[in-house]
Protein backbone atom coordinates (compact mmCIF):
# COMPACT_ATOMS: atom_id res chain seq x y z
CA UNK A 1 0.00 0.00 0.00
CA UNK A 2 2.85 2.33 0.88
CA UNK A 3 4.54 1.58 -2.45
CA UNK A 4 1.34 2.44 -4.34
CA UNK A 5 1.16 5.75 -2.52
CA UNK A 6 4.74 6.53 -3.48
CA UNK A 7 4.00 5.64 -7.11
CA UNK A 8 0.99 7.96 -7.09
CA UNK A 9 2.86 10.89 -5.54
CA UNK A 10 5.75 10.58 -8.01
CA UNK A 11 3.26 10.41 -10.91
CA UNK A 12 1.40 13.50 -9.69
CA UNK A 13 4.70 15.34 -9.24
CA UNK A 14 5.70 14.67 -12.86
CA UNK A 15 2.23 15.63 -14.10
CA UNK A 16 2.29 18.91 -12.13
CA UNK A 17 5.69 19.81 -13.54
CA UNK A 18 4.38 19.16 -17.05
CA UNK A 19 1.22 21.26 -16.66
CA UNK A 20 3.22 24.22 -15.34
CA UNK A 21 5.39 24.21 -18.46
CA UNK A 22 3.12 26.14 -20.86
CA UNK A 23 5.44 25.66 -23.83
CA UNK A 24 5.43 21.90 -23.33
CA UNK A 25 1.65 21.82 -22.96
CA UNK A 26 1.19 23.77 -26.18
CA UNK A 27 3.72 21.68 -28.11
CA UNK A 28 2.24 18.32 -27.15
CA UNK A 29 -1.47 19.24 -27.07
CA UNK A 30 -2.10 22.42 -29.07
CA UNK A 31 0.62 22.19 -31.70
CA UNK A 32 -0.54 18.81 -33.16
CA UNK A 33 -3.85 20.35 -34.18
CA UNK A 34 -2.05 22.84 -36.41
CA UNK A 35 -0.72 19.82 -38.34
CA UNK A 36 -4.15 18.22 -38.35
CA UNK A 37 -5.81 21.35 -39.78
CA UNK A 38 -3.12 21.70 -42.46
CA UNK A 39 -3.16 18.08 -43.62
CA UNK A 40 -6.95 17.82 -43.42
CA UNK A 41 -7.08 20.73 -45.86
CA UNK A 42 -4.42 19.26 -48.17
CA UNK A 43 -6.02 15.79 -48.20
CA UNK A 44 -9.60 17.04 -48.38
CA UNK A 45 -10.23 15.58 -51.86
CA UNK A 46 -8.81 12.11 -51.23
CA UNK A 47 -11.29 9.45 -52.31
CA UNK A 48 -13.56 11.78 -54.32
CA UNK A 49 -12.16 10.87 -57.72
CA UNK A 50 -14.33 8.83 -60.08
CA UNK A 51 -11.61 7.38 -62.27
CA UNK A 52 -12.66 4.87 -64.93
CA UNK A 53 -10.99 1.49 -65.06
CA UNK A 54 -9.06 0.71 -68.23
CA UNK A 55 -9.59 -2.72 -69.80
CA UNK A 56 -6.85 -3.59 -72.27
CA UNK A 57 -7.27 -5.95 -75.26
CA UNK A 58 -4.83 -7.37 -77.81
CA UNK A 59 -5.09 -9.81 -80.70
CA UNK A 60 -2.65 -12.24 -82.28
CA UNK A 61 -4.66 -12.36 -85.50
CA UNK A 62 -3.48 -10.85 -88.74
CA UNK A 63 -5.12 -7.64 -89.92
CA UNK A 64 -8.61 -8.20 -91.26
CA UNK A 65 -9.59 -10.87 -88.75
CA UNK A 66 -12.85 -10.68 -86.85
CA UNK A 67 -11.06 -9.97 -83.57
CA UNK A 68 -9.88 -6.64 -85.01
CA UNK A 69 -13.47 -5.70 -85.78
CA UNK A 70 -14.70 -6.73 -82.32
CA UNK A 71 -12.00 -4.77 -80.48
CA UNK A 72 -12.45 -1.79 -82.75
CA UNK A 73 -16.19 -1.76 -82.11
CA UNK A 74 -15.70 -1.89 -78.34
CA UNK A 75 -12.97 0.75 -78.36
CA UNK A 76 -14.97 3.28 -80.36
CA UNK A 77 -18.45 2.85 -78.93
CA UNK A 78 -20.22 5.94 -77.61
CA UNK A 79 -19.21 6.38 -73.96
CA UNK A 80 -22.10 8.77 -73.27
CA UNK A 81 -24.51 5.83 -73.47
CA UNK A 82 -22.61 3.79 -70.89
CA UNK A 83 -22.68 6.10 -67.89
CA UNK A 84 -19.86 7.85 -66.02
CA UNK A 85 -18.57 4.68 -64.35
CA UNK A 86 -18.16 2.61 -67.51
CA UNK A 87 -14.73 1.05 -68.17
CA UNK A 88 -12.49 2.47 -70.86
CA UNK A 89 -11.49 0.01 -73.61
CA UNK A 90 -7.87 0.27 -74.72
CA UNK A 91 -6.49 -1.56 -77.77
CA UNK A 92 -2.86 -2.60 -77.26
CA UNK A 93 -1.54 -3.62 -80.68
CA UNK A 94 1.45 -5.68 -79.50
CA UNK A 95 0.86 -8.85 -77.45
CA UNK A 96 4.46 -9.34 -76.27
CA UNK A 97 4.76 -5.72 -75.18
CA UNK A 98 1.50 -5.91 -73.21
CA UNK A 99 2.62 -9.12 -71.52
CA UNK A 100 5.95 -7.60 -70.47
CA UNK A 101 4.06 -4.59 -69.10
CA UNK A 102 2.00 -6.88 -66.83
CA UNK A 103 5.11 -8.78 -65.68
CA UNK A 104 6.84 -5.47 -64.88
CA UNK A 105 3.83 -4.18 -62.94
CA UNK A 106 3.10 -1.39 -65.41
CA UNK A 107 -0.24 -2.91 -66.54
CA UNK A 108 -2.90 -4.68 -64.50
CA UNK A 109 -3.81 -7.13 -67.26
CA UNK A 110 -5.38 -7.64 -70.67
CA UNK A 111 -7.55 -9.94 -72.82
CA UNK A 112 -5.94 -11.59 -75.87
CA UNK A 113 -7.67 -13.03 -78.93
CA UNK A 114 -5.85 -16.12 -80.37
CA UNK A 115 -4.25 -16.16 -83.83
CA UNK A 116 -6.84 -18.64 -85.16
CA UNK A 117 -9.86 -16.79 -83.79
CA UNK A 118 -11.65 -16.21 -87.12
CA UNK A 119 -10.78 -19.63 -88.53
CA UNK A 120 -12.02 -21.38 -85.40
CA UNK A 121 -15.34 -19.58 -85.60
CA UNK A 122 -15.74 -20.42 -89.28
CA UNK A 123 -15.02 -24.11 -88.79
CA UNK A 124 -16.92 -24.40 -85.52
CA UNK A 125 -13.91 -25.98 -83.79
CA UNK A 126 -14.10 -23.60 -80.81
CA UNK A 127 -11.67 -21.00 -79.57
CA UNK A 128 -10.44 -19.61 -76.27
CA UNK A 129 -9.70 -16.08 -75.11
CA UNK A 130 -6.68 -15.51 -72.84
CA UNK A 131 -6.91 -13.38 -69.72
CA UNK A 132 -3.44 -12.34 -68.56
CA UNK A 133 -3.64 -10.42 -65.27
CA UNK A 134 -1.64 -9.45 -62.23
CA UNK A 135 -2.51 -11.95 -59.49
CA UNK A 136 -2.32 -9.24 -56.84
CA UNK A 137 -4.91 -6.96 -58.44
CA UNK A 138 -8.22 -8.64 -57.64
CA UNK A 139 -10.42 -5.87 -59.07
CA UNK A 140 -8.70 -5.77 -62.47
CA UNK A 141 -8.66 -9.56 -62.73
CA UNK A 142 -12.37 -9.80 -61.92
CA UNK A 143 -13.21 -7.09 -64.47
CA UNK A 144 -11.19 -8.77 -67.22
CA UNK A 145 -12.71 -12.17 -66.45
CA UNK A 146 -16.17 -10.64 -66.58
CA UNK A 147 -15.47 -8.95 -69.92
CA UNK A 148 -14.02 -12.15 -71.37
CA UNK A 149 -17.10 -14.03 -70.20
CA UNK A 150 -19.40 -11.44 -71.81
CA UNK A 151 -17.51 -11.65 -75.11
CA UNK A 152 -17.60 -15.47 -75.06
CA UNK A 153 -21.33 -15.45 -74.32
CA UNK A 154 -22.03 -13.03 -77.19
CA UNK A 155 -19.86 -15.02 -79.58
CA UNK A 156 -21.69 -18.24 -78.66
CA UNK A 157 -25.06 -16.61 -79.27
CA UNK A 158 -24.00 -15.24 -82.66
CA UNK A 159 -22.40 -18.54 -83.60
CA UNK A 160 -25.73 -20.32 -83.11
CA UNK A 161 -27.42 -17.73 -85.35
CA UNK A 162 -24.74 -18.07 -88.01
CA UNK A 163 -24.85 -21.87 -88.01
CA UNK A 164 -28.64 -21.88 -88.23
CA UNK A 165 -28.58 -19.34 -91.09
CA UNK A 166 -25.99 -21.32 -93.05
CA UNK A 167 -27.90 -24.57 -92.52
CA UNK A 168 -31.08 -22.98 -93.87
CA UNK A 169 -29.18 -21.57 -96.86
CA UNK A 170 -27.71 -24.97 -97.69
CA UNK A 171 -31.06 -26.69 -97.24
CA UNK A 172 -32.79 -24.12 -99.40
CA UNK A 173 -30.16 -24.42 -102.12
CA UNK A 174 -29.01 -20.83 -101.73
CA UNK A 175 -25.40 -22.02 -101.45
CA UNK A 176 -23.79 -25.33 -102.47
CA UNK A 177 -23.12 -27.84 -99.71
CA UNK A 178 -19.35 -27.87 -100.24
CA UNK A 179 -16.93 -26.70 -97.52
CA UNK A 180 -15.52 -23.76 -99.48
CA UNK A 181 -18.96 -22.31 -100.17
CA UNK A 182 -20.06 -22.76 -96.57
CA UNK A 183 -16.91 -21.06 -95.28
CA UNK A 184 -17.47 -18.20 -97.69
CA UNK A 185 -21.05 -17.78 -96.49
CA UNK A 186 -19.98 -17.89 -92.84
CA UNK A 187 -17.31 -15.27 -93.51
CA UNK A 188 -19.83 -13.03 -95.27
CA UNK A 189 -22.39 -13.28 -92.45
CA UNK A 190 -19.72 -12.57 -89.83
CA UNK A 191 -18.42 -9.58 -91.71
CA UNK A 192 -21.92 -8.15 -91.93
CA UNK A 193 -22.48 -8.66 -88.22
CA UNK A 194 -19.23 -7.09 -87.07
CA UNK A 195 -18.82 -4.38 -89.71
CA UNK A 196 -21.81 -2.54 -88.31
CA UNK A 197 -20.33 -2.82 -84.81
CA UNK A 198 -17.11 -1.18 -85.91
CA UNK A 199 -19.03 1.79 -87.34
CA UNK A 200 -20.62 2.92 -84.09
CA UNK A 201 -21.94 2.12 -80.66
CA UNK A 202 -25.55 1.48 -81.62
CA UNK A 203 -24.63 -1.72 -83.46
CA UNK A 204 -21.46 -2.56 -81.52
CA UNK A 205 -20.78 -6.23 -80.96
CA UNK A 206 -20.53 -6.11 -77.16
CA UNK A 207 -21.99 -3.24 -75.15
CA UNK A 208 -21.94 -2.29 -71.47
CA UNK A 209 -24.47 -0.44 -69.41
CA UNK A 210 -23.45 1.04 -66.04
CA UNK A 211 -26.00 2.39 -63.61
CA UNK A 212 -24.52 4.85 -61.11
CA UNK A 213 -26.23 4.85 -57.72
CA UNK A 214 -25.47 7.83 -55.47
CA UNK A 215 -22.44 10.06 -55.56
CA UNK A 216 -18.83 9.31 -54.78
CA UNK A 217 -18.11 10.89 -51.40
CA UNK A 218 -14.65 12.01 -50.34
CA UNK A 219 -13.15 10.25 -47.35
CA UNK A 220 -12.92 12.45 -44.28
CA UNK A 221 -9.13 13.05 -44.06
CA UNK A 222 -9.38 13.50 -40.29
CA UNK A 223 -10.13 9.75 -40.01
CA UNK A 224 -6.50 8.97 -40.83
CA UNK A 225 -4.79 12.30 -40.05
CA UNK A 226 -5.84 12.53 -36.39
CA UNK A 227 -4.88 8.94 -35.44
CA UNK A 228 -1.52 9.38 -37.16
CA UNK A 229 -0.64 12.53 -35.22
CA UNK A 230 -2.07 11.06 -32.03
CA UNK A 231 0.41 8.18 -32.34
CA UNK A 232 3.27 10.53 -33.21
CA UNK A 233 2.81 13.11 -30.45
CA UNK A 234 1.84 10.68 -27.70
CA UNK A 235 5.00 8.71 -28.44
CA UNK A 236 7.12 11.85 -28.74
CA UNK A 237 5.79 13.36 -25.50
CA UNK A 238 6.48 10.11 -23.66
CA UNK A 239 9.98 9.86 -25.11
CA UNK A 240 10.83 13.35 -23.84
CA UNK A 241 10.13 12.04 -20.31
CA UNK A 242 13.43 10.18 -20.61
CA UNK A 243 15.24 13.50 -20.51
CA UNK A 244 13.56 14.42 -17.21
CA UNK A 245 14.38 11.06 -15.65
CA UNK A 246 18.03 11.28 -16.68
CA UNK A 247 18.24 14.79 -15.24
CA UNK A 248 16.87 13.61 -11.90
CA UNK A 249 19.36 10.79 -11.91
CA UNK A 250 22.23 13.18 -12.61
CA UNK A 251 21.26 15.71 -9.91
CA UNK A 252 20.86 12.84 -7.38
CA UNK A 253 17.10 13.35 -6.93
CA UNK A 254 16.50 9.62 -7.34
CA UNK A 255 19.15 8.80 -4.75
CA UNK A 256 17.53 11.16 -2.26
CA UNK A 257 14.18 9.44 -2.87
CA UNK A 258 15.79 6.11 -2.03
CA UNK A 259 17.14 7.60 1.18
CA UNK A 260 13.57 8.44 2.26
CA UNK A 261 12.53 4.76 2.09
CA UNK A 262 11.05 5.02 -1.43
CA UNK A 263 11.83 1.77 -3.17
CA UNK A 264 13.42 1.45 -6.60
CA UNK A 265 10.26 -0.21 -7.99
CA UNK A 266 8.14 2.70 -6.76
CA UNK A 267 10.32 5.23 -8.58
CA UNK A 268 10.12 3.21 -11.77
CA UNK A 269 6.36 2.73 -11.40
CA UNK A 270 5.81 6.41 -10.58
CA UNK A 271 7.67 7.63 -13.65
CA UNK A 272 5.76 5.14 -15.82
CA UNK A 273 2.39 6.10 -14.31
CA UNK A 274 3.02 9.83 -14.65
CA UNK A 275 3.97 9.40 -18.30
CA UNK A 276 0.90 7.25 -18.92
CA UNK A 277 -1.43 9.80 -17.24
CA UNK A 278 -0.09 12.52 -19.50
CA UNK A 279 -0.62 10.28 -22.52
CA UNK A 280 -4.20 9.53 -21.45
CA UNK A 281 -4.93 13.26 -21.19
CA UNK A 282 -3.54 13.69 -24.70
CA UNK A 283 -5.69 10.97 -26.26
CA UNK A 284 -8.85 12.22 -24.52
CA UNK A 285 -8.26 15.72 -25.90
CA UNK A 286 -7.41 14.31 -29.35
CA UNK A 287 -10.58 12.24 -29.63
CA UNK A 288 -12.94 14.82 -28.11
CA UNK A 289 -11.70 17.57 -30.41
CA UNK A 290 -11.56 15.15 -33.33
CA UNK A 291 -15.19 14.09 -32.91
CA UNK A 292 -16.61 17.54 -32.15
CA UNK A 293 -14.50 19.73 -34.46
CA UNK A 294 -13.39 17.38 -37.27
CA UNK A 295 -16.38 15.01 -37.39
CA UNK A 296 -14.16 11.95 -36.89
CA UNK A 297 -15.90 8.60 -37.32
CA UNK A 298 -14.66 5.93 -34.88
CA UNK A 299 -16.01 3.18 -37.12
CA UNK A 300 -17.98 0.07 -36.22
CA UNK A 301 -16.11 -0.53 -32.98
CA UNK A 302 -15.32 2.62 -30.94
CA UNK A 303 -14.27 0.30 -28.12
CA UNK A 304 -11.46 -1.09 -30.27
CA UNK A 305 -10.29 2.47 -31.04
CA UNK A 306 -10.22 3.30 -27.33
CA UNK A 307 -8.34 0.12 -26.40
CA UNK A 308 -5.84 0.69 -29.20
CA UNK A 309 -5.27 4.25 -27.95
CA UNK A 310 -4.70 3.10 -24.37
CA UNK A 311 -2.26 0.40 -25.50
CA UNK A 312 -0.42 3.05 -27.51
CA UNK A 313 -0.04 5.10 -24.29
CA UNK A 314 1.21 2.08 -22.33
CA UNK A 315 3.73 1.16 -25.02
CA UNK A 316 4.99 4.76 -25.30
CA UNK A 317 5.40 5.07 -21.53
CA UNK A 318 7.39 1.84 -21.39
CA UNK A 319 9.57 3.08 -24.23
CA UNK A 320 10.22 6.36 -22.40
CA UNK A 321 11.46 4.59 -19.28
CA UNK A 322 13.58 2.24 -21.36
CA UNK A 323 15.10 5.19 -23.22
CA UNK A 324 16.02 6.83 -19.91
CA UNK A 325 17.86 3.69 -18.82
CA UNK A 326 19.87 3.61 -22.05
CA UNK A 327 20.87 7.31 -22.14
CA UNK A 328 23.80 8.43 -20.00
CA UNK A 329 23.29 12.20 -20.20
CA UNK A 330 20.33 14.54 -20.41
CA UNK A 331 21.45 15.80 -23.81
CA UNK A 332 21.74 12.31 -25.25
CA UNK A 333 18.30 11.43 -23.88
CA UNK A 334 16.77 14.47 -25.61
CA UNK A 335 18.58 13.67 -28.85
CA UNK A 336 17.47 10.03 -28.80
CA UNK A 337 13.86 11.09 -28.11
CA UNK A 338 13.89 13.49 -31.06
CA UNK A 339 15.59 11.07 -33.45
CA UNK A 340 13.32 8.12 -32.63
CA UNK A 341 10.22 10.32 -32.76
CA UNK A 342 11.03 11.84 -36.16
CA UNK A 343 12.31 8.57 -37.66
CA UNK A 344 9.57 6.19 -36.55
CA UNK A 345 6.66 8.58 -37.25
CA UNK A 346 6.95 8.74 -41.07
CA UNK A 347 8.09 5.12 -41.34
CA UNK A 348 5.15 3.98 -39.23
CA UNK A 349 2.53 5.86 -41.26
CA UNK A 350 1.91 8.86 -38.97
CA UNK A 351 2.55 11.49 -41.64
CA UNK A 352 0.57 9.86 -44.44
CA UNK A 353 -1.76 6.83 -44.62
CA UNK A 354 0.10 3.57 -43.98
CA UNK A 355 -1.95 1.69 -46.59
CA UNK A 356 -0.51 3.88 -49.37
CA UNK A 357 2.96 2.39 -48.84
CA UNK A 358 4.24 -0.25 -51.26
CA UNK A 359 4.24 -3.79 -49.88
CA UNK A 360 7.99 -3.91 -49.27
CA UNK A 361 7.92 -0.68 -47.23
CA UNK A 362 4.93 -1.89 -45.21
CA UNK A 363 6.94 -4.99 -44.34
CA UNK A 364 9.89 -2.90 -43.12
CA UNK A 365 7.59 -0.51 -41.24
CA UNK A 366 6.14 -3.35 -39.15
CA UNK A 367 9.27 -3.37 -37.00
CA UNK A 368 7.92 -0.12 -35.49
CA UNK A 369 5.06 0.13 -32.98
CA UNK A 370 3.80 3.16 -34.92
CA UNK A 371 2.95 1.01 -37.94
CA UNK A 372 0.88 -1.40 -35.85
CA UNK A 373 -0.97 1.44 -34.17
CA UNK A 374 -1.70 3.44 -37.34
CA UNK A 375 -2.66 0.36 -39.38
CA UNK A 376 -5.04 -0.65 -36.59
CA UNK A 377 -6.68 2.80 -36.62
CA UNK A 378 -6.89 2.67 -40.43
CA UNK A 379 -8.63 -0.70 -40.30
CA UNK A 380 -11.21 0.54 -37.83
CA UNK A 381 -11.79 4.13 -38.99
CA UNK A 382 -11.09 4.07 -42.74
CA UNK A 383 -11.94 0.55 -43.92
CA UNK A 384 -14.80 -0.16 -41.49
CA UNK A 385 -13.30 -3.27 -39.88
CA UNK A 386 -14.71 -4.81 -36.69
CA UNK A 387 -13.07 -5.37 -33.31
CA UNK A 388 -11.51 -8.73 -34.20
CA UNK A 389 -9.59 -7.21 -37.12
CA UNK A 390 -7.66 -4.94 -34.75
CA UNK A 391 -6.77 -7.67 -32.25
CA UNK A 392 -3.40 -8.47 -33.96
CA UNK A 393 -2.48 -4.77 -33.73
CA UNK A 394 -3.42 -4.71 -30.04
CA UNK A 395 -1.33 -7.79 -29.35
CA UNK A 396 1.61 -6.30 -31.24
CA UNK A 397 1.49 -3.12 -29.10
CA UNK A 398 1.32 -5.27 -25.97
CA UNK A 399 4.38 -7.15 -27.21
CA UNK A 400 6.32 -3.94 -27.78
CA UNK A 401 5.29 -2.67 -24.32
CA UNK A 402 6.45 -5.92 -22.70
CA UNK A 403 9.83 -5.79 -24.42
CA UNK A 404 10.39 -2.11 -23.61
CA UNK A 405 9.25 -2.65 -20.02
CA UNK A 406 11.53 -5.65 -19.52
CA UNK A 407 14.55 -3.70 -20.76
CA UNK A 408 13.60 -0.73 -18.55
CA UNK A 409 13.39 -2.89 -15.41
CA UNK A 410 16.66 -4.61 -16.23
CA UNK A 411 18.61 -1.45 -16.99
CA UNK A 412 17.02 1.01 -14.52
CA UNK A 413 19.44 2.67 -12.11
CA UNK A 414 19.12 5.57 -9.71
CA UNK A 415 22.78 6.57 -9.66
CA UNK A 416 24.66 8.43 -12.39
CA UNK A 417 27.77 6.39 -11.70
Amino acid sequence: MKNLKHIWFIALKDLKIFTKDRAAVFFFIGFPFLFIILFSFLLGGVGSEDERMELHMVTLEAAGGLSHQIIGAMETMDKSQLGPGAPKMVWDRDYDEARRAVEDGELDGFIAFPADFTQALMTGSGTQLEVFADAGNVNARAALNGLAGAISSQIGTHQVIINSSVALMVEGGVIPADTASINTAVQQIMNELFAAGAAGAEASYVTFRTEKVGEVEAENPANFVIPGYLVMFVFFAAAVTAETLVRERQNHTLERLLATSVRRESILGGVFTGTALRGLIQIVIFWVVGILAFNVDLGLSPLAVIILSILMVIMSSAFAVMLATLARTQRSAGSLATITGLLLAPLGGCWWPFFLYPDWLQTIARITPHAWATSGFNKLMVFGADFSSAVPNMLALLGFAAVFGAVAVWRFRTSAA
